[in-house]
């Protein structure tokens, strides 16, 4: 078969749906336009925006559009040129990671030109044919990319059940006799905040195995840096553990709203190894400067103004104490991840009627998941609070989704227009 006409006959998991609702631009690739935050133009139409990553609001806070402008300005958009072992280092990148390891409570830190290739190849690197993974389920899809690189046979790397730690101590007795089979070691890869479910990982137990098996840990902390903890440096600070989390790894595409990670460590050798094998870092280019200063002030706002995550947070809890009184299920989220979990007997066309309603009639954008990330029947809209919302913006939204849940309870979404729906 010539390889276009099986690209041609089928588009995906996820494209041959979309291509089969003539979604493009609507469900999926939408565009929303206008200056980021919590109202956008979508389709023509002014919307109340829950779908956006920028938790503290500093994607278009002036402090720092100010600073991203002056940077560009003098630095332009190419410079340090190169893959930093070559040619593409510069001080302030350097700086830059002693920054971001003392926030974060480590000795040293790494900085990424981008957070998915960036997680990913951090496991390549630190993983050889001898060693043994031992992964969450619910891992993000860097996390499982990044583990598919392993060197190793299957039967080298162990998915256990999400936050079950019955399910990774099973596991982990099978990792550790593979891994002395072999003359390797373990890793344990977890999230601190899990991204859909709004779940924070079980660190605290995780860290407690260690005192039976041996093995290092390496938690994708995306959504809990910024966001988590006292200061906001992660889950590991507020669960008391960050001390035994032996790779920290973060993007800067959440709570600093922007491009970029970092990966941290106790271990000063350790990260220079990363700096010598990391392939993504090796053959690509650095960070660019205006991107380095940028997200330099972003983490000193997130150091200096503990009031953004204050806002952030009265924000999270007036939606997600509104939506339980209402008698939404909202799962078990302890972060500002914010999933709403409501039951669909009328399939995909029903679903897309409800979103049209709420976009269309409702003014409000927040995602939609359905099968098969969450099971048959069911929908959940996806909700991200951020500290640029206000407390009117969450009042209307609990309305509208009031209205939507009634009327999916009394089926109206089951009729064949969604301009029925508004009349």
């Amino acid at each position: 078969m010539d390889i276009f006409e099986k690209l041609h006959n089928n588009s995906g998991p996820i494209g041959t749906p979309a291509k089969m609702l003539n979604s493009h631009h609507y469900f999926s690739f939408p565009m929303l336009e206008g200056d980021l935050g919590p109202k956008m133009r979508f389709m023509g139409r002014e919307v109340l925006n829950w779908s956006l990553n920028n938790y503290l609001g500093l994607a278009n806070h002036p402090e720092v559009r100010k600073v991203d402008a002056e940077a560009a300005a003098k630095w332009g958009l190419a410079y340090p040129m190169g893959a930093r072992m070559m040619s593409g280092n510069s001080t302030l990148h350097e700086v830059f990671e002693k920054e971001l390891a003392e926030f974060v409570g480590k000795k040293d830190a790494f900085l990424l030109n981008y957070g998915y290739q960036g997680v990913m190849s951090a496991i390549e690197c630190i993983c050889d044919h001898r060693d043994v993974i031992v992964y969450d389920a619910e891992s993000h899809a860097c996390l499982i990319d990044g583990i598919r690189l392993h060197k190793a046979k299957m039967g080298q790397y162990y998915k256990f059940n999400h936050n079950d730690m019955a399910s990774l101590e099973k596991n982990l007795v099978r990792a550790t006799k593979a891994a002395n089979e072999k003359g390797g070691g373990v890793l344990v890869i977890t999230e601190g905040v899990f991204g859909m479910s709004g779940k924070v990982g079980d660190l605290k137990s995780i860290v407690e195995l260690k005192k039976k098996y041996e093995f290092r840990l390496l938690v994708d902390d995306a959504h809990g840096f910024g966001t988590m903890g006292e200061t906001g440096a992660g889950v590991g600070e507020m669960l008391g553990v960050q001390g035994e989390v032996d790779l920290y790894f973060s993007t800067f595409a959440k709570s600093m709203a922007a491009i970029g990670a970092f990966i941290a460590s106790d271990d000063p050798e350790i990260i220079m190894y990363l700096k010598y094998n990391m392939r993504s870092q090796t053959y690509a280019k650095a960070l660019p400067m205006p991107y380095v200063e940028g997200c330099r002030k972003r983490l000193e706002m997130i150091k200096t103004m503990p009031e953004l995550r204050s806002k952030l947070w009265e924000n999270v809890e007036a939606m997600q104490n509104g939506l339980r009184s209402r008698g939404f299920n909202i799962g078990e989220t302890q972060s500002p991840v914010t999933p709403i979990f409501l039951h669909s007997e009328g399939g995909v066309p029903e679903v897309t009627r409800m979103v049209r309603d709420l976009r269309e009639n409702m003014g409000v954008f927040c995602s939609i998941v359905v099968y098969p990330v969450v099971p048959k029947g069911q929908i959940m809209l996806r909700i991200i609070p951020t500290a640029a919302h206000t407390l009117e913006d969450v009042e209307y939204t609990l309305d509208a989704f009031t209205t939507l849940a009634d009327k999916l309870k009394n089926r109206v979404y089951q009729i064949e227009d969604v301009q029925e729906v508004a009349e």
